[in-house]
């Protein structure tokens, strides 16, 4: 298991995160999103093409190599985009335990 650990202070990289899922990241999202998509996970969320550069599905990948990939029901994107970003917040609600939209909102008002 990784021993760094994503917490308050990298609230930061989440904004940077959703502000843009793709193209270059600044070391310190890269560094997130690296303990995002390392290897001590059950499974790891992946995106199926259900129609080329128009429709995706969500699936877990077991960690088991040759394992089928679980699709994970009525989650259908239509934006690749969108896509990227919901699986960084369900990443995230899953190492830190929190809902990273309100985490955000929260952290913005001062609560």
């Amino acid at each position: 298991m990784s021993r760094y650990r994503i917490d308050a202070s990298d609230l930061q990289f989440a904004r940077e995160f959703l502000a843009n899922p793709v193209g270059y990241h600044s070391p310190g999202l890269q560094r997130v999103l690296n303990r995002m998509r390392g290897a001590d996970w059950a499974y790891k969320y992946v995106l199926v093409i259900e129609k080329r550069h128009a429709r995706w599905r969500l699936g877990k990948m077991p960690a088991k190599r040759g394992s089928a990939i679980e699709m994970v029901e009525g989650v259908v994107y239509t934006d690749l985009i969108e896509a990227e970003r919901d699986i960084f917040r369900r990443r995230w609600r899953e190492l830190t335990g929190q809902d990273l939209d309100r985490t955000l909102s929260a952290a913005q008002t001062g609560n």
